[in-house]
């Protein structure tokens, strides 16, 4: 592939629209064609899963299984669909959660065994892996106090206890702690332009690899 795919992770209220904003602008003023994406969703499919997996009234019973089914659904058509292409275009693709979520969240979060995980996420992405995963960790207590700021919505997700995200927590240490080559840990308790900065500092590397940017003008 001649592009660069980057993920960002995290927990709820670590930052990472923001961050993704931040990174591609920054990007696009460097002439780069950046796509920005996220997850659940990204396709017209994913958009419908991410719906019934967070914000339908009617997911209140939905099972961890059908959860984690549904992830890698929508993550299977984004691939296809969106990032694959867009690599191959030389394009940068930002994508707000990717795999390590599923990791974290159900491996993690809901205690699905993770032998099964493994074999459905790599079904799902079939290769296609991020270069770069940048995870923005912030305390719980500081992510259910940004929480608690946002606009109320129904968010299945969002509406699991404290025990599940302290799971999830020790889940994302412990992926980080697997692939130190792949993924920066980043403490996003930071001010957002300290996290900003440690973000470019991760990232600048990588883009020696790509070609020379073009007219900044047809960057997306």
């Amino acid at each position: 592939m001649k592009g660069l795919f980057i993920t960002f992770e995290g927990t709820e209220g670590s930052g990472k629209t923001t961050q993704i904003q931040t990174l591609a602008g920054r990007l696009r003023a460097l002439g780069h064609t950046v796509r920005t994406l996220r997850e659940p969703g990204g396709t017209p499919i994913g958009e419908e899963i991410r719906h019934t997996l967070k914000h339908s009234e009617a997911n209140r019973s939905m099972t961890p299984e059908a959860e984690l089914l549904l992830l890698n659904a929508s993550r299977a058509q984004l691939v296809r669909e969106v990032i694959r292409p867009a690599l191959a275009a030389g394009e940068i693709v930002l994508c707000d959660r990717f795999y390590h979520s599923t990791l974290a969240y159900q491996g993690h979060g809901r205690g699905l065994g993770f032998r099964q995980i493994r074999q459905i996420i790599a079904f799902a992405v079939n290769g296609t892996r991020p270069s770069l995963t940048l995870l923005l960790m912030v305390p719980i207590a500081v992510s259910e106090a940004r929480r608690r700021g946002r606009q109320p919505r129904h968010d299945r997700m969002e509406e699991a206890g404290r025990a599940f995200f302290e799971r999830v927590e020790e889940g994302y240490k412990a992926i980080a702690a697997a692939e130190p080559g792949r993924i920066r840990l980043i403490d996003a308790t930071a001010p957002a332009e300290t996290v900003s900065g440690e973000v470019w500092a991760a990232v600048a590397p990588y883009l020696g690899r790509l070609k020379k940017p073009g007219n900044p003008e047809s960057s997306r």
